[in-house]
């Protein structure tokens, strides 16, 4: 049956041939040439994905780089590095230092954190040494500006980043995690905190509101004056009560909105951290979209870290970027749409195999999401 039908095809086929060569020998007309298109697959010449206002994409990266480290970071195609130090360094011939180093390698450095006035409990608990530990603060602002560095971090955590037994992930990685039901310590910067009351006594939310307003009006007049911003990072895990000190002001939308109308500055803002809000779920009030679109509408988001967990509270693993229950295409559209400008930077990758690949991997993928909704105008 088959060969019936193939020769059948060949007879008319050839039929059909002939036909047509008749035809052509007897037109007199040239060829039409065919319409010229620009190839789907070439890069439009005049799309810059770098066009302010932009989605920067930062690299968080040693303070003392080898060779090797800016050979790293000139490959992956970034060009800003977020940076830390501690107390022992920290100062305006340091941060110069740093930024003329990265800046004879073509990377700009974005922002500056300094782990020793950073959650620091003496601040955010009012304990002896606060207005110490105030002023050095305040002195890490002017240094930074001093150094031509216009950002920095800040969290107001009172007894440091809680974590249970790291667990493992896709292609036996290993992330951090966190069981409500089993959390008993919380760390900062080579300091525990411990369960059941890390400092002695149960803290109210009245107290750690005066403590915050005592200092964020200090710092907010430095900040202004220097002409630098800070951006205030979530309390990790956020929203419930660890060691007797309840996560009221960084830890939902209501205390951000708040916490920033009591600054009351243009220069202090968010540090958003999208993992802390989807590690809080329905706790945090409003969701990551509806949050960067009431503070990206006011020009208060400075930085993004770029995070995705499994699920919410009680308990949650970190991920990687592309299969944690957020959709990180959203996010990154939710930002474009308020003209974010500032940098993303991958945050607390799962470990992989081989040292530096999970950075490559997160940078890729978020360079390939920014430059979508980008494209996408």
């Amino acid at each position: 049956m088959m060969k019936d039908n193939r020769r059948e095809f060949l007879k008319k086929g050839g039929a059909l041939a002939a036909m047509s060569i008749a035809g052509l020998s007897s037109c007199k007309t040239t060829p039409a040439e065919p319409e010229k298109k620009a190839a789907g697959h070439i890069k439009d010449p005049a799309f810059n994905p770098k066009q302010e206002p932009y989605i920067k994409i930062a690299y968080q990266a040693p303070a003392e780089p080898t060779p090797d480290d800016l050979s790293f970071i000139q490959q992956l195609g970034v060009d800003h590095v977020v940076l830390w130090t501690d107390a022992k360094k920290a100062g305006y011939d340091y941060y110069n230092s740093r930024r003329e180093l990265y800046e004879a390698a073509g990377i700009k450095v974005y922002g500056f954190g300094n782990w020793d006035v950073h959650n620091q409990d003496k601040i955010t608990l009012g304990l002896p040494g606060r207005d110490e530990k105030i002023e050095e603060y305040l002195t890490h602002l002017r240094n930074l500006r001093k150094a031509g560095i216009g950002y920095t971090t800040y969290a107001h955590m009172a007894n440091g980043i809680w974590s249970t037994e790291p667990e493992k992930g896709r292609g036996e990685s290993k992330a951090r995690a966190f069981d409500l039901n089993k959390a008993d310590k919380g760390y900062w910067h080579g300091v525990t905190y411990e369960a059941p009351l890390s400092h002695g006594r149960k803290y109210s939310k009245d107290e750690l509101w005066a403590n915050y307003e005592y200092f964020i009006k200090k710092a907010a007049a430095v900040a202004e004056e220097q002409n630098i911003n800070i951006g205030i990072h979530p309390d990790d895990p956020p929203a419930v009560e660890l060691g007797g000190i309840p996560r009221c002001i960084f830890g939902n939308f209501d205390g951000y909105k708040r916490a920033l109308e009591i600054a009351d500055s243009p220069n202090v803002g968010m540090c958003l951290c999208v993992g802390c809000w989807l590690e809080g779920g329905t706790m945090m009030g409003k969701d990551v979209i509806e949050t960067i679109r009431y503070f990206g509408a006011q020009k208060k988001i400075f930085k993004v870290h770029f995070r995705n967990v499994n699920q919410p509270m009680p308990h949650f693993t970190e991920t990687f970027l592309d299969e944690g229950y957020a959709d990180m295409y959203q996010i990154l559209k939710a930002l474009k749409e308020v003209d974010f400008n500032g940098v993303i930077i991958a945050d607390h990758i799962p470990s992989m195999v081989y040292p530096h690949v999970g950075s490559a991997f997160s940078i890729g993928y978020m360079k390939g999401l920014v430059e979508r909704v980008i494209a996408e105008g």
